[in-house]
């Protein structure tokens, strides 16, 4: 029985997310003039192209600009170079972004792709930490946080407040808009955390009033003004806290351990050989300086042989023997933020590290939020897509099948996501390759220079093909297979001007002799 490829869910494949993504772009007002020669649409599909197809550098990126695939799947009219696409998306305002991030997590919403994602009485586990997306000594604009150091030297950065749904079960997380940690207009002060923090949660329930959220973050969010936040539009949480940090907190639970007070309880898992010690006190003050901010404390031992670790948290969600487990799960299942969101941002093709382009506005908030954006529609094809999942399966590794989809991509026409996909999935029959190139064509030469005195053939497959004997039969063009990517402009061998190279491979015949040429730098 043949192998069929999986079917998808329409509304949630690649090509349709793409064409959700540029619907919104196209939203998005254009602050130039009407006559503008490349849409403001255009650059930034351009740069979610970019980093969909996880290129490692901007550059990288605009040496392939010319392909026809950036059309017909990503819907680009015209791809600006580097240098204008960084001019047209520096004065973009971030938050004229966020539509867009709302449009993707509401069709996941219609395509009940969260639903299984519901950790705790019907609510999701939402993750919140913040991160660095820039850092310079030298390069900065007037939204860097900047800091002064000892010597005198001054670090200029830009941070985020991240935010991905999460689930302790499930590798994949789908990542919501960050809040940047920028300089806010009309001030001098730096911004932080705990105030993009305010800024995210009241955006957040803004774009989804009716979603259902447990909040969990890391012990510098265990504060009253913070809770009272969370608590002020309808989130629950899970914080972690530190004895350190509040020890009032914990010697008020010592104090009710010595009367009795506290419950403990422990779960046994015989097959891990693994004991799972809990102490847990319900309705506790958080503070001595906030005795009104009334919380419940769990308190966390994972014994495993003679390893021990040790974790506590604080929530609003009443604990018992029934879920205190459950709590302890969501409550570290906080690293996702960091394993699965920033780590993989960083380390698994993304380049989040690498500076694309900075500018003198927004830019590079603009780029941080539009990678965010590719690693969300990419995080539902991991979460929702069959076929992504059979072809990821397939090759076994993340890093293999993106590397198997850009040379797919640069390599072959193609009409959609899901043709390339396909391909992966049921293999391409392998065959020489068939030059689709007359040596003899007058169009592949400089006509400014003379014709050559022996017949040049260059190919990227970087092997040369000797001329023909006198005599032999006229050139033929075989082009029933052909290579997507155009002949570069001829160039002139530096040895003889007369002589013409064509390149296209690092190899090309001048002569009789067969020279390995330096390759120049691709035509703009």
């Amino acid at each position: 029985m043949a192998i069929v490829a999986p079917k998808g869910r329409k509304h949630l494949s690649a090509d349709a997310l793409f064409r959700l993504v540029h619907t919104g772009f196209d939203h998005i007002p254009d602050y130039r003039p009407a006559d503008a020669d490349i849409s403001l649409t255009d650059a930034l599909m351009a740069a979610f192209a970019m980093f969909s197809l996880q290129s490692p550098a901007l550059l990288a990126f605009d040496k392939e600009r010319a392909e026809g695939n950036l059309h017909p799947i990503y819907g680009i009219q015209r791809v600006p170079c580097d240098t204008h696409m960084r001019e047209i998306l520096d004065p973009v305002s971030p938050e004229s972004l966020r539509p867009v991030f709302k449009r993707v997590l509401t069709q996941l919403q219609r395509g009940k792709a969260l639903e299984p994602m519901v950790f705790l009485e019907d609510s999701s586990l939402l993750a919140l930490d913040g991160t660095g997306s820039f850092s310079s000594k030298a390069i900065h604009c007037a939204s860097c946080l900047h800091q002064v150091h000892r010597n005198g030297t001054v670090t200029y950065a830009h941070q985020m407040l991240g935010a991905a749904i999460i689930h302790p079960d499930m590798r994949a997380v789908i990542p919501l808009m960050p809040e940047p940690i920028v300089k806010q207009d009309g001030t001098s002060k730096n911004d932080c955390e705990r105030n993009a923090a305010k800024r995210f949660v009241a955006k957040l329930r803004h774009d989804h009033p009716h979603l259902k959220f447990i909040v969990t973050e890391d012990s510098l969010s265990s504060n009253a003004p913070h809770i009272e936040t969370l608590q002020a539009h309808g989130l629950h949480y899970i914080l972690g806290v530190k004895e350190g940090d509040h020890a009032s907190l914990f010697q008020h639970v010592q104090a009710a351990d010595h009367a009795g007070h506290v419950t403990y309880y422990e779960r046994h898992d015989r097959a891990a050989h693994v004991v799972h010690r809990f102490r847990f006190l319900n309705d506790v003050p958080l503070n001595a300086s906030n005795p009104d901010v009334r919380v419940n404390f769990i308190e966390y031992w994972e014994i495993h042989g003679d390893t021990v670790q040790h974790f506590s948290w604080v929530t609003d969600l009443r604990v018992s023997t029934r879920n205190v487990f459950h709590l302890m799960r969501g409550g570290r299942a906080r690293w996702k933020i960091e394993n699965e969101t920033f780590t993989t941002l960083k380390n698994q093709g993304y380049n989040f590290a690498h500076n694309y382009g900075h500018g003198e506005q927004n830019l590079s908030v603009v780029f941080a939020l539009v990678m965010m954006l590719a690693f969300l529609v990419d995080q539902t094809q991991q979460r929702c897509c069959a076929l992504f999942q059979a072809v990821w399966a397939k090759l076994g590794s993340k890093r293999l099948l993106w590397e198997r989809m850009r040379a797919l991509f640069y390599d072959y026409a193609l009409e959609s996501m899901r043709q390339l996909l396909e391909a992966l999935f049921y293999g391409l029959k392998k065959s020489k390759p068939i030059m689709a190139v007359d040596s003899s064509s007058s169009l592949h030469r400089c006509s400014c220079d003379p014709p050559p005195s022996h017949p040049t053939i260059s190919h990227r497959f970087g092997k040369a093909t000797p001329p023909r004997r006198k005599g032999s039969a006229g050139n033929k063009t075989a082009g029933h297979i052909r290579s997507r990517k155009s002949l570069q402009k001829a160039e002139t061998d530096g040895r003889n001007p007369e002589r013409v190279v064509h390149y296209h491979g690092r190899i090309g015949l001048s002569g009789h002799k067969r020279e390995l040429l330096t390759k120049p730098q691709s035509v703009r």
